[in-house]
């Protein structure tokens, strides 16, 4: 599985957006400038993440962005399937469409296996999660000290 430029900038601007909208509406001009993605591009992304029920907007100059849903009930798993659609692996068929021994075989003792153990996995992180490590990560980097 290669996760997509969208889907990775789709979730860098929902920790960011988990983070900041706290109290109040976050524009995406903001998010853009802290995650060094193109507000354009994130446009494109949050009208699918809107659309999915995942992030509300308001219009006008005290507008922006907040979370749909509790950042506990969104995963990556649905992150993914809003931005890219299906991210399990197809089924295994022959040239012609059809099934024998061997696609049988794959299908069985790999595809399958792996498509459950990558939906157990992203349906298991939560945007909670990600916004845990994150404000870790940006503790840590903000406690050192330099002599």
């Amino acid at each position: 599985m290669k996760l997509l430029k969208q889907s990775r900038y789709a979730m860098r601007a929902l920790i960011d957006l988990s983070v900041h909208a706290q109290h109040s509406y976050v524009t995406l001009n903001s998010i853009a400038l802290r995650n060094h993605i193109s507000a354009q591009y994130l446009e494109q992304i949050f009208a699918k993440l809107r659309k999915a029920g995942i992030v509300k907007g308001v219009k006008g100059h005290q507008g922006g962005y907040v979370l749909g849903k509790s950042p506990e009930r969104i995963t990556v798993a649905m992150i993914l399937e809003t931005v890219e659609g299906d991210y399990r692996y197809e089924k295994e068929l022959d040239e012609d469409g059809g099934e024998c021994g061997a696609s049988i075989t794959l299908q069985k003792m790999l595809i399958e296996p792996v498509n459950e153990k990558l939906e157990q996995l992203l349906n298991g992180i939560t945007l909670a999660d990600l916004q845990e490590d994150y404000l870790k990560n940006d503790g840590y980097e903000q406690s050192m000290y330099y002599i």
